[in-house]
């Protein structure tokens, strides 16, 4: 990330390998310059040249964020399917999705970008769900205006690539089927690639390589997870230059199921940095180690009224800005409320608040995640870093840390009657954000201003099924900059997306 925005309108050439050979060169004619003082010299220039290094690599925090608010819909009706019911049930599908992306991300006032995206699916279940084999593959063509791309790369194909891939055992399935007895217990093991979840998944919704393992007995649910992050995925530190990400997790949740209307959950999850680096700058360390609890409840407050709330403390090690010799301690801490109601009446509208909190460091005056441009001053580091999801607006899109936000949106059904377009739904967002320290950084590199006040959002969209295979969607948001950017220019994104399942 850089530590100094672009000018509007600037295409940067970002290249790791690029960046090294100027620093490298700069080097050497320093030292022709001085032979005496060469030692000197390449600590000095290498140390003032660590920014050069794995900036702009990679999308934006908020492009990343943009392309999975756009594929969550799909994602929740894809990834649910239905439970066999036969002693062997074979089947198989796919969809094609194509989305168009017009938005203002703060650098260039226009970006347009289109993708692409074929998935099939393949699924074997055996003796009535006993075992279940899933397999989802995906091709993408990523297709950028000229000028337009983070990477340089206008046009580029991804994959084919293993989205999902698992193998799945039901032990009350397999009772039934093999002895024919009913139990109140229930064990689940699953093996491979797919989405990994804990709590409301404000700390960890990402596809993993995983085993998981979840026992039921009468009212309590206890569910263990050892995974690592697919290769291809991004990792939050966009300081440093790795070919694949390599994260580990382990961690364990335990859920109460016996009352009515409430589902209380806790969790322990660890974090471990594997990754290897390509380039390292001299006098700096990467590795990132974390370690989560999480306390939280999923349900209902009263008849209609919808809850779900998430309290996470982050504790573990990391490295800061130009450190190498000593980890700086990780305190932080996140916070997530959200209500939604249901009307009982024509069209089924339906009303939600939320809340989102993400600490950060104050010392933290570039970056909220990176390590080149993060904590300094002290040795603790109290900037929050997750691996969840949240919908935190369309056009500013930021990653949770040392950020509240605050959402308001309702969406309704208005022609429920009508034959053709009683599927379509009309919703709309609203969001206010602000930051936790005001001197320190966002994922949005040009919030240059010492300024608490980000600004605010307005979203709408809609979504229209229409037919049982054929969905579609649009998306448009509006972002005012507030006095934490010296660019005060509205920020707009807009999507459109047909989805066609075979």
């Amino acid at each position: 990330m850089a530590s100094y925005p672009a000018p509007r309108g600037a295409r940067p050439v970002f290249s790791p390998k690029l960046d090294f050979y100027r620093a490298a060169g700069r080097i050497c004619l320093m030292s022709m310059v001085s032979r005496a003082g060469l030692t000197l010299t390449w600590c000095v220039i290498l140390a003032t040249s660590l920014p050069v290094f794995g900036q702009g690599r990679r999308e934006p925090d908020a492009f990343l964020n943009q392309q999975r608010e756009a594929e969550e819909r799909v994602r929740r009706d894809m990834d649910e399917q239905m439970p066999a019911t036969q002693d062997i049930d074979f089947d198989y599908g796919g969809w094609y999705s194509f989305h168009l992306f017009l938005y203002d991300d703060g650098v260039n006032s226009s970006r347009t970008f289109r993708r692409n995206d074929l998935r099939v699916w393949t699924r074997l279940s055996l003796d009535r769900g006993t075992h279940t084999v899933y397999t989802r593959t995906r091709l993408s063509f990523l297709d950028f205006n000229t000028g337009d791309s983070f990477d340089g790369r206008d046009n580029d194909w991804e994959g084919p690539n293993l989205e999902r891939g698992y193998y799945q055992f039901d032990l009350r399935s397999a009772m039934q089927a093999y002895a024919g007895r009913q139990v109140d217990y229930n064990l689940n093991l699953k093996i491979g690639r797919d989405l990994a979840s804990f709590g409301t998944g404000y700390v960890l919704s990402t596809p993993l390589d995983q085993v998981w393992i979840r026992a039921e007995h009468h009212d309590v649910a206890i569910t263990g997870l050892m995974g690592r992050t697919v290769g291809s995925s991004e990792d939050f530190d966009a300081s440093r230059y790795t070919e694949r990400t390599r994260r580990t997790f382990f961690g364990v949740e335990l859920r109460y199921t016996g009352f009515e209307r409430h589902e209380p959950f806790a969790y322990v999850l660890w974090q471990r940095d594997h990754n290897h680096d390509n380039y390292r700058p001299l006098l700096q360390k990467f590795d990132y180690d974390s370690f989560y609890v999480g306390l939280g409840s999923e349900g209902e407050l009263l008849t209609n009224l919808r809850y779900s709330t998430e309290w996470v403390y982050e504790s573990g090690h990391s490295y800061g800005h130009r450190s190498f010799l000593h980890q700086d301690v990780i305190r932080a801490w996140a916070f997530d409320v959200e209500l939604e109601y249901l009307f009982d009446t024509r069209c089924h509208p339906r009303a939600s608040l939320e809340y989102m909190f993400a600490s950060g460091d104050e010392d933290r005056l570039d970056s909220p995640t990176d390590a080149i441009g993060g904590n300094r001053g002290d040795r603790t580091d109290r900037s929050f870093v997750g691996f969840g999801w949240r919908d935190t607006g369309l056009s500013f899109a930021p990653r949770l840390s040392n950020v509240h936000i605050w959402r308001a949106g309702a969406s309704f059904f208005p022609f429920e009657n009508d034959k053709f377009l009683n599927r379509l739904e009309l919703g709309t967002d609203w969001y206010l954000y602000h930051k936790n320290h005001r001197a320190a950084a966002v994922s949005d590199f040009t919030a240059d201003r010492g300024s608490g006040y980000l600004g605010w959002e307005m979203d709408y969209f809609a979504n229209w099924d229409i037919t049982p295979d054929l969905a579609w969607t649009a998306r448009y948001g509006v972002f005012f900059p507030g006095k934490a950017f010296s660019d005060q220019t509205t920020r707009t994104f807009f999507l459109v997306g047909m989805t066609w399942r075979f």
